[in-house]
Parts: C-alpha cells; structure tokens; sequence
C-alpha cells in the first residue's frame, strides 16, 4: 500500500468536528480489519471488499487525520503508537454501533419486541394492568415501557419520538396525529360523605355552583372538561386546591376540602359520596394517539391492533 503525503486532503485541525466524523466513520471498520489481521489482503478476504478499496481507504483514513497509523511492509503493516491509540477507541466505538444495533433489533422483534405506552394516571390501577394482561395471553413475551402522565406532555413525547402511543384524553386533534376514540368514561361529582348533597343519586352540576372544586392543575385534560362542564352549567368553579392526581383529589374531598369532577374510583373510598350528573352530560372520551406516518414496528403493530379491536369495550 503506497504512502502518500499527510498534506493532501488533510483536514486543518480548525476543521468542523461533524466534518471529520462524517469522513471518518466509513472507513472504522476497514481500520480495525486492517489492524486485527496486520495484513491488507487477508483483511479485505475476509471483509469482502477489494484489496485496492481497502488500501486507497487506508491511506485516506490517514490523509484525513494526519497521523500515520500503520508501519508498511508490502501487504504487510503493523500499528504506529497513534495507530494502537486509534484502534483502542474505534474497537470501542464499533462496539458501541453493534450494541445499538442489537438492541433496536430485539426491540423491533415481533414476538420480543418493546412498546414505549402512554396513559393517563386515571387509567393505572385498573385498566392498562387489564389491557396488558389480555394483550400478552396471545404475545407473552414483547415487553413495554410504561409511562404515566397528563394528556398534553404525552403528546409531546409522542412528537419526540419518546412513546409509540398513548391512550389520553380528550382525544387530540393536530394534522401530525392520528387520534381515535375507543371509549367513554362517566364523570361524577364526588362530594364528602356528610355534605348537604350527599345522600342523592343524581344531580345537576348548577347545584354545585356555590361550592368550592378541587381540580386537577392546568394542563391536564380532566381540568379542562372540568372547565367545560361548569361553563355549559352557568357557572365558573372556585378552585381551593389544583393537584396533579385523581385520588389525591379525592383525599381532599374526603376531608372536606371540596367537591371534584372525577372518573369512577378503581375501588369505593370512604368518606365521600359520588353523584351521577345528570345534566350537562358529564363524561370524558379515551382516545388512542399516534404520530402519523410513524412505521410501527410488529409488536408496536400488534398492539395498536389490539387496543382498536377494544373500542367500546376498552373500560369494560
């Protein structure tokens, strides 16, 4: 392998940094071919690249940093203290580009895969653990990654590239979503176990217009409906406590605190009292979302189907 002068396509060391990795990082593999084998033949045998590809990329690997990396003996080369120095951050970087490799393979695996899932606290105790139960009878092996948060910053970790999907609510509309309503869920005014309306079954949401609410924080989609809902009644809520968690509002309405616009508990708690609301209606919808034109991996696939074929019975 000929030399040539280091001066000749050689990058000044005031180079932009993403301009030397672009150049160098083609030539990676070749370099620790070279240097594992010591001999330029046998490594482009076994690379299955040809023995002139190897060299001119050889000698330009060198042009670009200026260093001599190998010692030449004809076909044969041996590693400069610069090239041993070299070899031992390219193993490690080679290394590092396998195991990614690897990794977004077995992520991607149908059967072994992984699913980034969203939902909304509200859906933890009960739903989502049912959901993942009846989904792994027929796929018991992909594994997920669960993420629990309010409607809005899950939207934004679906945009980052963080979830592959998420059930929120309400369900979103923006033109790089597809977004889908699977279900209904029934809100209820939940009142503490001695208050004036405790011991009805149905109310209308203008009977709480005195009250004091405790609501979840702004942001948060059940805020929003909570808004909504008291707006179509006549009236605007006094808010005391904004929190970030459906039974913690619940705590507070136990304890006197307030009265809340709540989904059904996952289990009865005490001291409270929960009205069905009889007008305006008072629900909120569960929705599945998704960035469009995202490809699904087959486990990601094989879950979206799923969660669609439960529409309408997905709180069952």
């Amino acid at each position: 392998m000929e030399h040539q002068s280091r001066s000749q396509g050689q990058l000044s060391p005031s180079g932009d940094t993403e301009d030397m990795t672009a150049l160098l990082a083609p030539r990676l593999a070749y370099f620790a071919g070279v240097a594992r084998t010591e001999h330029v033949t046998r490594a482009a045998q076994e690379m299955r690249v040809p023995q002139s590809t190897l060299s001119r990329a050889m000698v330009r690997l060198e042009q670009d940093l200026g260093v001599d990396l190998f010692a030449r003996r004809g076909r044969t080369v041996s590693l400069t203290p610069a090239g041993r120095t070299f070899l031992t951050s390219v193993e490690r970087a080679l290394a590092e580009v396998r195991r990614a490799a690897e990794e977004v393979r077995a992520d991607a695996d149908a059967a072994t895969g992984k699913v980034a899932f969203g939902f909304l606290h509200t859906m933890g105790a009960e739903t989502v653990p049912a959901l993942l139960h009846a989904f792994r009878a027929d796929h018991p092996r992909v594994r997920f990654s669960l993420v629990q948060n309010y409607g809005e910053a899950m939207i934004e970790r679906l945009r980052a590239g963080e979830l592959d999907l998420c059930l929120t609510s309400p369900v979103p509309d923006a033109p790089d979503l597809v977004a889908l309503r699977l279900d209904e869920q029934k809100l209820r005014l939940v009142v503490p176990a001695d208050h004036r309306l405790a011991g009805r079954r149905r109310v209308r949401l203008s009977e709480a217009a005195e009250e004091t609410f405790v609501t979840l924080e702004p942001g948060y989609g059940l805020r929003r409906i909570t808004d909504d809902l008291c707006q179509q009644a006549g009236f605007r809520p006094r808010i005391a406590f904004e929190g970030e968690e459906a039974e913690t509002l619940r705590g507070l309405v136990a304890a006197g605190l307030g009265v809340a616009l709540l989904p059904p508990p996952a289990v009865p708690r005490p001291g409270v009292a929960e009205l069905t609301v009889t007008s305006p209606r008072a629900a909120r919808e569960i929705g599945v979302a998704w960035l469009d034109g995202h490809p699904d991996t087959p486990p990601v696939a094989a879950f979206k189907k799923f969660l669609l074929s439960r529409r309408g019975s997905l709180l069952a």
